[in-house]
């Protein structure tokens, strides 16, 4: 099996710390990888300013350090209720603006969620509205990673779209833009019956540019759980993806920094037994 080396290993600092921080951690812990949310606090979207950002592109090229800017999942992309649906759109597109000024490379996005007396709508509503983000995104070269979402229990009101191989598919078949490709969440396939290898079978895995990396239990709730604490097979995801081709980075989205750092070495050392 080819070697992962941790290099190639990223860390979704999400909310954890101020962007310039998280920059200047990674680049003291010799991490090339990071994505972080840019939904409140220090990070809010709207605080970016030329001024700001060209500092924090400088520091992401002194640490030679790639950024990733990762939408909050609560925010509804398959919304179609009036004056709610417009700030959708414009919360989306300040992420491409902001990904524009700070010199991030793709912005994982999703397809909303459903109340389940409405599902056609929102499917609707949602392919729509990344068809609109779409061209806006490749008008600015920026790239959007449509991921696959966590399904919630049976009896929950709510549920994400995407989270099944055929409403993922449903969606990035329907999306034809080059400005939209694909984050594939492993840990989030484990979660329903069809699994890891349902998803990787059926999945177009030249798209996919990302892979998101967490333990939790086989059809089990959504944990992100530390490596080893749950039942996730980790060797042989790797195992999998790399002897089909895939040549792109992976993302840590678990516990704490420290965790997420020692777990680079982990899931490198796992990749080549």
């Amino acid at each position: 099996m080819p070697s992962i080396s941790p290099g190639r290993i990223g860390i979704d600092v999400g909310r954890k710390l101020p962007l310039e921080d998280a920059i200047g951690w990674a680049g003291a812990n010799d991490v090339g990888i990071i994505d972080i949310q840019l939904d409140t606090g220090a990070n809010v979207v709207t605080s970016f300013d030329a001024v700001r950002s060209h500092a924090i592109r400088r520091s992401c090229d002194h640490h030679d350090i790639r950024l990733g800017l990762h939408t909050l999942s609560a925010v509804n992309v398959a919304e179609y209720a009036p004056l709610v649906a417009d700030a959708v759109d414009a919360y989306l597109k300040a992420y491409i603006d902001a990904a524009v000024l700070l010199g991030a490379e793709w912005i994982v996005v999703h397809a909303g969620f459903h109340f389940s007396a409405d599902i056609p709508q929102r499917m609707q509503a949602a392919l729509d509205r990344l068809n609109r983000l779409a061209d806006y995104a490749d008008h600015k070269s920026i790239l959007l990673l449509l991921e696959n979402l966590n399904k919630e229990p049976p009896n929950a009101e709510v549920h994400y779209l995407a989270h099944t191989i055929e409403e993922w598919r449903w969606f990035y078949e329907k999306l034809s833009s080059p400005a939209l490709q694909l984050s594939f969440t492993a840990n989030h396939a484990h979660l329903v019956p069809e699994g890891v290898s349902g998803f990787l079978g059926a999945m177009p895995l030249a798209r996919v540019r990302e892979v998101r990396l967490a333990d939790c239990f086989r059809n089990g709730d959504e944990e992100h759980l530390n490596p080893g604490q749950g039942d996730f097979d980790f060797p042989g995801l790797f195992k999998a993806l790399e002897g089909a081709g895939y040549t792109g980075h992976y993302m840590n989205a678990f516990g704490s920094l420290d965790d997420m750092l020692k777990a680079r070495t982990v899931f490198a050392g796992l990749a080549t037994d």
